[in-house]
């Protein structure tokens, strides 16, 4: 049951990795120190996918469903509705390129428009009112 636990909090935490390597940039709207911890995961996000290796997330988590027994007749919450999202079937070589360099174009659109948002701005204060 805990080991079941585990490994769902896990797929969550993987979740929630991705959609910030995805999307993270846009914190930069709030907070310009978030980069700092966005470009990394970025970047490990890339590498993953561009080299075709797996996430160490993805061995914790199938290590948990084996030490759960992974053979239950029902599937929790968090299974049944995002375990196709982490890890849709299908996923070929290619897709993982493509997908990496995705995160890549994505991201850089994002700090893009966030450093000619910070250069307008700085360019209305210098010409005044």
């Amino acid at each position: 049951m805990l080991s079941r636990l585990a490994a769902d909090a896990v797929l969550l935490v993987h979740l929630a990795f991705i959609l910030f390597a995805l999307f993270g940039g846009l914190l930069g709207l709030r907070w310009r120190w978030a980069a700092l911890v966005h470009l990394p995961a970025v970047a490990w996000a890339a590498h993953v996918e561009l080299a075709g290796r797996l996430c160490p997330l993805t061995g914790l988590e199938n290590s948990l469903r084996r030490a759960a027994g992974d053979s239950g007749y029902s599937e929790s919450f968090v299974e049944h509705y995002l375990l196709g999202v982490i890890y849709p079937e299908g996923l070929t070589r290619e897709i993982g390129l493509g997908l990496g360099i995705f995160v890549l174009v994505l991201n850089l659109a994002i700090y893009g428009w966030l450093i000619w948002r910070s250069r307008a701005r700085r360019k209305r204060v210098a010409s005044g009112p």
